[in-house]
């Protein structure tokens, strides 16, 4: 049992090791020189010109969500896939074959949701 925490806490110490070895070497060789340009913000080696902080529409967040949202969902397809075989081999074919429709089926409410919604319009 104590070879176990043993091995426990010698990868909490490389774990350690890892997040503040490059901290120091940083710290150790980075130039610290300050000026005046340093503290400025880059942009593309441009002079901004007027206002910086502008204000974005709230419609892009909501693409970006929902495409994430349905990316994810959509790589739960795979493993289903890859396992029905053999789920329908063993008896579960029918049930697991109305859980992915019923996955599917809930998929395409939310699309359709999102669609009425004017979500997915690009303005």
């Amino acid at each position: 049992m104590i070879p176990n925490y043993g091995f426990i806490g010698l990868l909490l110490l490389a774990a350690v090791a890892f997040a503040v070895a490059p901290l120091v070497v940083v710290a150790l060789i980075a130039p610290s020189k300050r000026s005046g340009e340093k503290g400025e913000t880059y942009e593309c080696g441009v002079r901004t010109t007027g206002e910086t902080w502008i204000r974005f529409r709230v419609q892009y967040y909501i693409f970006a969500l929902l495409f994430v949202v349905f990316d994810i969902e959509t790589v739960f397809l795979y493993p289903w896939a890859v396992s029905y075989l053999g789920l329908a081999e063993a008896g579960f074919g029918l049930l697991v074959l109305v859980e992915m429709v019923s996955f599917l089926v809930l998929l395409a409410a939310a699309l359709v949701y999102a669609w009425a919604a004017g979500d997915l319009r690009w303005v």
